[in-house]
């Protein structure tokens, strides 16, 4: 979500993923759209193909600010489980692709040690004697990705929704946080005259959405300008250093899962935040489950936070005691991702956010003529509609998800709406063990009732 009802979760990156089982499980490269300046080779969409290809059904998935494929991957396998006859999409937006997997592949197959996936990607800093090492794309390299708006994600979007449909299968579309305010404006956009939702069986929105109105026209201007002067990516950690916030969750997560119970790496890295460190000498697994929980991570870092456990009361280093909602390692299994997606998205278009605040749940205005942006079908949903909230998303997604159906008039027994704002974490719905799991418990059967139709 971003600003309005985006607002609370512009910067959302979300999150999940789930260990090594019998499953059918594939990326998939499909040609993306071909935006003005964009070099060929970044003009394509990937997607993490979940279970049975020969699935009747698909739900595609769309991660939130910051957000990869491989965050979706837990809940995505424990859906094909319960779900016969569905297959899960799990979109990875074309900015993924200027990541550097190779070290990060490599550690996760067990060839490399964490010091050295560590220091590929971030000991580097500052330590000049580390010579093999990531080497970002620089802001000159990269202009053209200031033009990596809303049309470009829903064009790309559009295309892994008609490949979905191949054979006359049912596509609901769903997404996390940025990723539901990415849905609604696909369901409610202008496809030369037809709305998005036509190509549609139903919506899925996790703690995200859009509702409410637009940013003004003069703040959009403001930000373009900012844009136009600036880095093209979020810069989530406020270190000026937009991909290392991915870093930092790539890194943390795979020492998390690689090497337990060893001595916190980032713990002890100098230039590591603070506010991401526990008070005692923890592991790296107590180290990451310290940052990413509710009670102990920073206030900053809420839409990334589940409640997930606390550190153990004696050890050195300390270790770390599951007792929330979530498990430490479910958490890192989906920031961790699979081999070629981590749960992150280290290069955050600063466009999509800023043009997501025009939807306005699919009712024109003016900012989004300036924008370029088309969400204006906002009375054509005429789909069945889930929403989950959290304490981030809180009641606007409660209101903008009724206020879609509203608008469309979409009838009451094809809204379902799950209000978890007192208990839910932002991304508990992505972290949540499969037995408790609120978001999957009910969205099962409101996508087994559209599998039925």
């Amino acid at each position: 979500m971003k600003r309005s009802l985006p607002v609370a979760l512009l910067t959302a990156m979300a999150v999940c993923a789930a260990p090594a089982v019998a499953h059918a499980e594939r990326i998939v490269t499909l040609p993306g759209f071909r935006a003005p300046g964009t070099p060929a080779k970044y003009d394509k969409v990937q997607v993490v193909q979940e279970g049975p290809s020969t699935a009747r059904n698909v739900l595609v998935l769309s991660p939130g600010t910051s957000g990869g494929a491989g965050y979706f991957v837990p809940d995505a396998r424990d859906l094909v489980k319960a779900l016969p006859g569905w297959q899960v999409w799990l979109v990875e937006r074309r900015e993924n692709l200027l990541e550097d997997h190779s070290m990060l592949d490599r550690a996760m197959a067990g060839q490399v040690s964490g010091k050295a996936l560590f220091d590929y990607y971030l000991g580097w800093i500052g330590d000049a004697s580390i010579t093999d090492h990531f080497r970002p794309p620089t802001t000159e390299q990269t202009t053209f990705a200031r033009r990596w708006g809303l049309n470009v994600a829903i064009e790309d979007l559009h295309r892994v929704v008609t490949a979905a449909r191949k054979g006359g299968r049912r596509v609901v579309l769903g997404g996390h946080s940025l990723g539901g305010s990415i849905t609604t404006a696909y369901a409610t956009w202008d496809f030369r005259g037809r709305a998005g939702a036509k190509d549609l069986a139903g919506l899925v929105l996790i703690d995200g959405g859009s509702g409410g109105g637009a940013m003004t026209v003069s703040a959009a201007k403001k930000t373009l300008a900012d844009i136009d002067h600036g880095s093209p990516f979020l810069d989530l950690a406020g270190n000026t250093i937009v991909w290392s916030a991915g870093a930092f969750s790539a890194v943390g997560s795979t020492l998390a899962l690689k090497e337990p119970d060893q001595p916190s790496i980032l713990q002890q890295w100098p230039l590591f935040p603070a506010d991401l460190k526990p008070p005692v000498l923890a592991t790296n697994r107590a180290g990451f489950g310290y940052a990413l929980d509710s009670r102990t991570g920073p206030a900053n870092l809420a839409l990334v936070q589940a409640h997930i456990g606390h550190l153990a009361a004696t050890g050195d280093p300390r270790g770390w005691v599951d007792d929330g909602y979530a498990t430490v390692d479910r958490a890192a299994r989906a920031l961790n991702g699979i081999r070629g997606s981590d749960g992150t998205a280290w290069f955050h278009p600063r466009r999509l956010s800023l043009d997501a605040g025009a939807i306005a749940g699919g009712v024109a205005n003016p900012t989004q003529s300036l924008l370029g942006v088309h969400a204006t079908h906002g009375a054509d949903v005429h789909l069945p509609i889930y929403a989950i909230s959290t304490s981030l998303g809180a009641e606007r997604v409660v209101r903008a998800a009724r206020a879609l159906a509203r608008r469309s008039h979409v009838s009451a027994k094809d809204v379902k709406i799950v209000d978890d704002t007192r208990k839910y974490s932002h991304c508990d719905p992505l972290f949540d063990d499969a037995r408790t799991n609120d978001f999957l418990k009910t969205v099962e059967p409101f996508l087994r009732r559209i599998g039925r139709r």
